[in-house]
């Protein structure tokens, strides 16, 4: 499975980490998927737990101008090279979109190959509008994908 975020923001580009920011429920979330404390890990031992999972992460945009975190703010996107990235993962199963722009970037680049889009809801303190239980019941469906 891959869960594919959109772009990284200001703090996790700052830390050279996924999901650094203390108040984004990634971790959270991904360690309910796998059924681990991913938050009590140090960094890299949540990439390996997640690896050993087999979950992969990335995003869908490669490159853009933003000023500030929010994904409504990117412009002049580029974006990863998905499709490829894709066909060369014949035990892909799942990939996982983690917001709304994730997924209305990458889901048309993946139409109609043979792996399941989910799309997620934003693990994002921004996204504050939808509910915790709501994240949380979303987010597990992903372990349908897992072996």
């Amino acid at each position: 499975m891959l869960i594919l975020g959109s772009l990284p923001g200001e703090r996790s580009l700052t830390a050279q980490r996924y999901y650094a920011h203390p108040r984004n429920r990634f971790w959270h979330l991904a360690g309910h998927v796998v059924g681990k404390d991913l938050e009590a890990l140090d960094y890299e031992a949540r990439l390996a737990a997640l690896l050993s999972a087999g979950i992969g992460l990335w995003d869908t945009i490669a490159s853009a101008r933003r000023e500030g975190s929010l994904d409504g703010a990117i412009r002049d996107e580029e974006r990863n090279r998905l499709p490829e990235l894709v066909d060369s993962l014949p035990q892909l199963r799942a990939v996982g979109f983690n917001g709304a722009k994730s997924a209305a970037t990458g889901a048309p680049l993946l139409a109609g190959r043979d792996v399941a889009l989910v799309r997620l809801p934003s693990s994002s303190p921004a996204n504050a509008r939808t509910p915790w239980a709501e994240k949380e019941r979303a987010w597990l469906a992903l372990r349908d994908f897992l072996d």
